[in-house]
């Protein structure tokens, strides 16, 4: 496992390990995602109410990248038109097509079958490679399915040690979706926690570090944001050492359901 390293989804494309998440990117996004691309970083996420699609995309024109070998995911809103919204979003960061279109949060009144229709035709017109949903339950993901046959080639949900599902990557796994781990520094907010320190210390790494590798050994994607030099670089740099077993039980037990945002919509 390296930062080159990628993950295969159900319909045969492959999607990279670890991303960098753009929420809330209150640096310069040009430059941001400029140097993240620098360091190796090949997943950039994104969403059309994140206000950094323009300048992923001007980081993206100016890298010498080519543009197959970055990944795009962004994301269309519960009120959207979605076929409508993934064209608005491929012109705000001038690009032929986006890797991932994700609904990005079920709406209130359902699982959302016309989002989901309006986001198979754009992939059958070639303007995502492939789509999935985020903050779904397994549940809403299951009505998806049986309205359209289409399976969602991703769920991208919080998830860190402190809250996660053993079900929801059960039922993830019977599927063959991948999981996208949004959060899984809990934006800071555990990560003085004691067991997690004792952990860093003993492999040599600082917290977020330990975060992002528990991730990507249970099998998630993870997707850290960062909009300073040296917490990207600390993000990126988890692949010269392997959580023992132990300690990635150890970790795992930390679980509590635990949402920076207040709840888990999944579980």
């Amino acid at each position: 496992m390296n930062k080159q390293s990628t993950i295969p989804l159900h319909t045969g494309n492959r999607m990279p390990i670890l991303g960098l998440g753009t929420w809330q990117l209150t640096n310069d996004t040009v430059d941001t995602v400029a140097y993240a691309l620098e360091l190796g970083y090949r997943l950039i996420d994104t969403s059309s109410d994140y206000g950094t699609q323009p300048g992923i995309g001007e980081a993206m024109k100016n890298s010498t990248i080519d543009r197959e070998n970055i990944y795009v995911v962004t994301k269309v809103e519960e009120t959207d038109n979605a076929y409508e919204r993934t064209k608005a979003n491929l012109e705000e960061m001038d690009l032929e097509y986006t890797d991932l279109m994700l609904i990005h949060r079920p709406p209130p009144t359902g699982a959302g079958e016309q989002l989901w229709e309006g986001l198979i035709r754009a992939k059958k017109e070639g303007l995502t490679r492939d789509i999935g949903v985020s903050n779904y339950s397994a549940e809403l993901i299951q009505k998806l399915i049986e309205a359209s046959g289409e399976v969602p080639t991703v769920n991208q949900i919080e998830w860190s040690p402190f809250g996660h599902s053993e079900n929801m990557m059960k039922y993830c796994a019977e599927k063959n979706i991948v999981i996208q781990a949004y959060s899984p520094l809990t934006r800071t907010k555990r990560l003085d926690d004691i067991t997690l320190n004792q952990l860093a210390s003993k492999y040599n790494k600082i917290p977020a570090q330990i975060l992002i590798r528990w991730n990507l050994q249970f099998g998630t994607v993870p997707l850290p944001k960062a909009n300073q030099k040296n917490h990207l670089k600390e993000d990126i740099n988890v692949f010269d050492f392997e959580i023992r077993d132990n300690d990635m039980a150890l970790l795992r037990d930390l679980n509590e359901e635990y949402s920076s945002l207040g709840s888990l919509p999944y579980v």
